[in-house]
């Protein structure tokens, strides 16, 4: 492993540490010498002279007294020099020994940094040497790993080559899978066609019979109403003619029994035409019975049907209502009088599965 490098400040930073330290310790040395130093008794008179005054006050004994002062006071100011002298002449002593403590101080101090230095050229020795041995390592290190890089390229390489011829053996086994697998698709796509082909001409072909027995069956029914309809207009004419050859009262019997067989030819008239458009629900069954209100105008026009009384089978009722309501209008209630149309403005009929069945 590679070593760092010490930075500039790193590099000064334990000398400065030395000298901070060594300037401390000076610095203690001068405050224990001057803290540890004798206080000097203060400067006292050697004579202490107490003066009286006395009452006496003759010029020999003033004189006599102020020598005596003078001679007091110079023998006080000589021993106050001689104590200051010999205060100041140790202050110089200490102020020596502190200087002294100083070089010394310095001395050791430049000896600590001399031994720092060594020690950091030491320290830098051992450093440069473990960065010489890191940086070994480390090439040792790279080399290994641009080998094993080498190794694991030529692997994955072998690898994708072998995944490669894998894919290739898979996609042409998968294509000739599909290619099997299209074929019997096709197959059977084809023999499903040829029965669905089959069944839809069976069922034309059974639509066409079927078609067939109903236009028959409606020319029939159609053929069967056509003659019924005539019949009943000639009927009706006939019984208008005898109407209007007979006495009255005769006509008047002749009129209301016409009346009842014209009520009655129309009630039929109206299930002929209603049942031509009806179309039967699968729910349809026998016995069912629906009535329906039906609206029409004199000339035939039907402008409202609704039921009246249910069957139950909302299915059924429907389709009695769309039947009537599909004749739109019935040419034949024009001839009517008034007397004779006047029951069928609005009126009640019932209608059965069998009825709408002719």
């Amino acid at each position: 492993m590679q070593q760092r490098e010490p930075s500039a400040s790193e590099s000064y930073f334990w000398p400065s540490v030395w000298a901070i330290a060594l300037h401390v310790l000076v610095f203690g040395m001068l405050f224990v010498s001057f803290a540890f130093t004798p206080e000097l008794p203060p400067a006292k008179p050697i004579v202490q002279a107490t003066l009286y005054q006395l009452k006496s006050k003759s010029q020999a004994t003033t004189q006599t007294n102020q020598k005596i002062a003078g001679e007091a006071k110079k023998t006080a100011s000589r021993q106050t020099e001689e104590e200051q002298m010999e205060q100041k002449k140790v202050e110089q002593q200490a102020v020596k020994a502190a200087e002294q403590k100083k070089e010394e101080a310095a001395q050791k101090a430049e000896e600590a940094r001399a031994e720092a230095e060594a020690k950091k050229a030491e320290e830098a020795k051992k450093a440069d040497e473990a960065k010489k041995t890191a940086e070994a390592k480390k090439a040792e290190e790279a080399k290994k790993a641009a080998e094993k890089q080498q190794a694991d390229i030529a692997k994955k390489k072998a690898e994708e080559e072998a995944k490669k011829k894998a894919d290739e053996e898979a996609k042409k086994l998968a294509a000739e899978e599909a290619k099997k697998k299209a074929a019997e698709d096709a197959k059977k796509k084809a023999a499903e066609d040829a029965k669905k082909k089959a069944v839809a001409e069976e069922a034309k072909k059974k639509a066409a019979e079927e078609a067939k027995k109903k236009a028959a069956a409606d020319a029939a029914k159609k053929k069967a109403q056509d003659a019924a309809r005539k019949a009943a207009e000639d009927k009706k004419a006939q019984a208008l003619a005898e109407l209007l050859s007979d006495t009255t009262e005769r006509q008047q019997a002749l009129a209301d029994e016409q009346g009842d067989q014209v009520a009655g030819d129309f009630d039929d008239l109206i299930r002929a035409r209603a049942a031509e458009g009806w179309a039967r629900p699968p729910s349809a069954r026998k016995n069912m019975t629906v009535v329906l209100q039906i609206g029409m105008l004199p000339d035939g026009t039907i402008t409202s049907v609704s039921v009246a009384r249910s069957s139950g089978d909302g299915p059924f009722d429907s389709s009695a209502v769309a039947a009537v309501k599909n004749i739109g209008r019935l040419t034949e209630m024009q001839g009517l009088k008034p007397s004779e149309f006047n029951p069928y403005r609005s009126f009640k009929m019932t209608f059965t599965p069998e009825d709408l069945a002719l």
